[in-house]
């Protein structure tokens, strides 16, 4: 900490220049906290679900309902502890651009495969005995300021009621939360008295989506996932049966490899600022060559030299990265209440950390290791 001073004079000694690189820098954190953020939902947001659920699905596409009847088939199979199914409803509240994930389930059904989802006793018995109940997660209930007992119209873009309207009026039975931050976080959705839903639509009736089953034994998930395939297999409704992971990374790919875009963007953020921060390292160290031979004549050695340059540039990029990330932070924090997914966690904070290190090495050692090789007759000489 004793050279703290003389490493701040020289980061400053040019105030314009380095303030611009600043602000060059925390603008490039910015975009990278907040790519970075979302590309974490993105490649984390399978990784806290169960790892004792699997998803069975239609071997053509997860689009391709799934009769009723098989359901007794697969709890039948060894391993298989519990159950449910889904449809997704596809519908919209007042507005089109009100629109949220909403699935027709069976309640009992759905209460003993998401465990994960805290709800009253008295708000489950509602659901189940309620026809057209439903319940919906804390993070919309409060977006839209609704309360249990409220009528809640969805007009489905899918499904068409046996009258021909595309209108459904659902009671608000219960609000439920998630029992932990990664579930809270996500408790955007709604659900579905299935019965009454199939009931009243007019078509693919006794259909489900998919059929969601969990394990006695998370590490048997593969050999069920394999029997319950078999099981099915040269029948009309042969099934493709994963883990809930790699069904919700399976549908994240149909949108593209966003992973990757997100990754390309950042790296092209970072080399842009690579060659801007290495600039600016580069001209300092040229402007004060004269300096660095007085500083080796006081006693100061090569390495502790090339230390100090190597600082500089760690100091620059840190303060910038600082700077943008907490930025990065503030705008993730104006995000309405259903992106609370999206935020500024320890992987994203460890992804800054790395490519500040990683910057400062590339930007301060080249500049660092010439004012290392310096010889003082020269320096002094201005050669």
């Amino acid at each position: 900490m004793k050279y703290f001073p003389l490493i701040w004079a020289a980061l400053f000694r040019r105030k314009t220049r380095t303030l611009f690189t600043l602000l060059s820098l925390a603008t490039a954190f910015l975009l990278i906290g907040l790519l970075q953020a979302v590309n974490a939902v993105l490649a984390g947001g399978a990784d806290f679900l169960g790892a004792d659920r699997l998803i069975v699905q239609a071997r053509s596409s997860f689009t391709q309902p799934l009769p009723i009847r098989m359901l007794p088939q697969i709890e039948a199979i060894p391993g298989v502890s519990r159950v449910g199914h889904s449809q997704f409803f596809g519908g919209v509240y007042q507005d089109p651009r009100n629109f949220f994930p909403q699935f027709a389930v069976n309640p009992q059904r759905l209460f003993d495969t998401y465990p994960e989802w805290v709800l009253g006793e008295d708000e489950k018995r509602a659901f189940i005995s309620t026809a057209n109940g439903a319940i919906a997660g804390r993070i919309l209930a409060e977006k839209h300021g609704w309360r249990v007992g409220d009528i809640i119209p969805l007009t489905s873009f899918i499904w068409t009621r046996s009258g021909g309207s595309r209108v459904w009026e659902w009671k608000l039975v219960g609000i439920f939360d998630g029992r932990d931050r990664e579930w809270q976080d996500r408790a955007n959705l709604m659900y579905l008295n299935y019965a009454y839903f199939d009931e009243a639509r007019s078509g693919g009736k006794g259909l489900a989506g998919v059929y969601v089953v969990r394990v006695a034994d998370p590490a048997e998930s593969e050999r069920v996932a394999a029997a319950i395939d078999a099981r099915f297999e040269n029948t009309p409704d042969e099934t493709k049966t994963q883990t809930e992971q790699e069904f919700q990374l399976g549908f994240l790919r149909q949108l593209g490899d966003i992973g990757f875009i997100v990754n390309a963007i950042s790296g092209a953020v970072f080399f842009t600022i690579l060659i801007l921060t290495g600039y600016t390292m580069s001209q300092a160290v040229r402007e004060r060559v004269p300096e660095l031979a007085v500083l080796k004549c006081l006693g100061f050695t090569d390495r502790t030299v090339l230390a100090l340059v190597l600082a500089e540039a760690l100091l620059l990029c840190a303060l910038g990265a600082l700077a943008g990330m907490l930025l990065a932070k503030v705008a993730l924090g104006l995000l309405p209440a259903e992106y609370a997914a999206v935020r500024l966690g320890g992987e994203v904070w460890l992804f800054a950390a790395v490519s500040t290190v990683a910057l400062a090495v590339a930007v301060g050692l080249p500049p660092a290791l010439h004012a290392m090789r310096l010889k003082i007759v020269d320096a002094l000489a201005g050669r």
